[in-house]
């Protein structure tokens, strides 16, 4: 364990009044819609992404009912076009990108660098506030105007400056969300470098602390970008400008590279936050000190800066030239190692440790293997002969959601199942998650690996119907997301039950260590009674 002195030299302070229990100023509801609490926040967050995602899930569901079979099923093609444009907008923009920092940054970082709060109590609020106001006014758009948003979640020019559907307003919601996660990248930043507790240098800082570091430059960097193309779209739509429509002098190319010189950075702002909880779950369940330290940073730091440059491979057949095809195709291949380094370590952390089976673990190791599958698949759409073949099908659907949600998607619950004790101080029931996860990965797996094959047999993707030899890879699909969804239902329905009638947890269910669990389970207000004081590295077991 991390050396620390804590107050009377105790590794079990006597338990006070937890963030759950401690009286505020404010009363009920009020509590803790103004409450200024990193721990308290990460509960409004969670409740908050968590019905986002029930909802984007259950729309993805109806979508896959709706491919079942070729023609029409159960609902028509504009109604179609909604459904995965909404599908797409929630899940990306309320769930993927915000949901580890937001949830497991706010709670866990500022306790694993020995800080009883973060650097802006009240900018992390307003973020919370920001991030609530852009889900509302994107709900909203779907029930008002001329037609709910149907050009996708990218808004790709000229259709969203020329739709008469509601794309505007869904735009300004994205802008606001955007607006929501610079907030918390610049608050993470300012807390990590400033609140650290005495002898907590560089070195000593836990991994996935070091994830929402690379992260939150990627968040201050790269999120104005697409915030102010957003308003580009908006005011195009407005005052007709010309930015991108070539009617009015327009490049449409232009909002592709601006929409993409963000989104690839993006999806390392999905990704790093989820290796970052994956690397502190491996060893705590492997009892061992995390192979390669110093290599997994450096690889952090290093997606983060390479994965500015890689763009392009979203656009080689926009018409680019072949010089920059082969340039952003080298660039491509260049940012798999870094993320292969990681993937090395952890199996090597692995390897001859006591390993102790739990769900966290479960989730980790699926996170490994969807992972990779989604990275050799990127890959070989990263060559540009094989992109030309596979892009806007299918395929491109399958490499991204084994990327996105299988990456983001498994880290995220694997986390969620790792500090749940240390946030509610209950456990939940381990048979319970362990189905929950066999059906979640099995679903997952049987949903979206038949589209790699649909793909290469030429399926194109967004089409609200298709032909008939591609009807068997869309039934067994479809069949998938029924697991899929079932799995998240039962681990949802194990989680809420077990908020009330879990046995107590104790402060160190797992033998982790790392700071947070040398505090009481759940924590008190302030984290500390005192700050400690570090005196060793992150991850030393006995």
């Amino acid at each position: 364990m991390s050396e620390t002195v804590l107050k009377a030299g105790s590794a079990e302070p006597q338990y006070q009044p937890s963030y759950l229990e401690m009286e505020t100023k404010h009363k009920g509801i009020l509590s803790w819609i103004l409450a200024t609490d990193h721990k308290r926040i990460a509960q409004l967050y969670f409740f908050s992404m968590m019905t986002m995602f029930l909802i984007g899930a259950l729309i993805g569901v109806l979508i896959r009912i709706e491919l079942m079979a070729p023609g029409r099923t159960i609902m028509d093609a504009q109604t179609y076009n909604g459904f995965f444009t909404l599908h797409g907008i929630i899940m990306i923009f309320m769930f993927v990108i915000p949901g580890l920092p937001a949830v497991f940054g706010n709670f866990v970082m500022p306790i694993m660098i020995g800080a009883k709060d973060v650097a802006f109590p009240r900018v992390n609020l307003l973020s919370w506030y920001l991030y609530v106001i852009g889900g509302i006014i994107v709900l909203t758009s779907q029930f008002v105007g001329s037609g709910p948003p149907d050009g996708g979640w990218t808004f790709y020019a000229p259709y969203s400056v020329k739709s008469a559907a509601n794309i505007g307003m869904a735009a300004m919601g994205a802008f606001f969300l955007g607006f929501s996660s610079i907030l918390t990248g610049l608050n993470f930043l300012v807390t990590i470098h400033r609140m650290r507790a005495p002898g907590m240098s560089w070195d000593r800082i836990p991994l996935f602390v070091w994830s929402l570091y690379a992260t939150g430059w990627i968040q201050i960097l790269a999120t104005p970008v697409i915030g102010i193309t957003l308003v580009l779209i908006v005011f195009e739509r407005v005052f007709q400008l010309g930015f991108f429509d070539p009617a009015f002098g327009g490049d449409p190319i232009l909002y592709q590279h601006l929409f993409w010189i963000y989104s690839h950075p993006a999806v390392y702002v999905m990704i790093l936050p989820a290796m970052g909880a994956i690397s502190e779950i491996i060893p705590t369940f492997a009892q061992r000190t995390i192979f390669g330290y110093k290599a997994i940073v450096a690889s952090s730091l290093l997606i983060a800066f390479v994965g500015y440059f890689v763009w392009g491979h979203h656009m080689y057949t926009s018409g680019m030239s072949d010089t920059a095809k082969w340039v952003f195709s080298f660039i491509t291949f260049l940012v798999a190692i870094p993320s292969a380094i990681k993937v090395f370590n952890w199996v090597a952390t692995l390897y001859k440790g006591s390993i102790n089976i739990q769900p966290p673990l479960l989730y980790a190791v699926a996170f490994m293997f969807t992972f990779m599958i989604g990275g050799f698949t990127g890959l070989i759409i990263g060559a540009v002969a094989q992109d030309i073949h596979l892009h806007d099908t299918t395929f491109i659907v399958g490499h991204f959601h084994y990327i996105v949600f299988g990456g983001t998607g498994f880290a995220f619950f694997g986390a969620l199942h790792y500090w749940y004790p240390k946030m509610y101080g209950r456990m939940y029931n381990i048979k319970l998650a362990n189905i929950a996860w066999g059906l979640f990965f099995f679903g997952f797996n049987v949903l979206y690996f038949p589209m790699f094959v649909a793909g290469y047999m030429g399926m194109p993707r967004r089409y609200f119907d298709y032909l008939p030899e591609f009807y068997i890879p869309n039934l067994i699909s479809t069949m998938g997301s029924w697991f899929l969804y079932a799995g998240i239902i039962l681990m949802i329905y194990n989680l809420v039950k077990s908020r009330k009638t879990g046995a107590i947890a104790p402060a160190n269910p797992w033998h982790g260590v790392t700071l947070e669990w040398s505090i009481q389970s759940p924590p008190t207000y302030e984290n500390f009674d005192e700050i400690p004081v570090v005196k060793d590295g992150p991850y030393k077991f006995k």
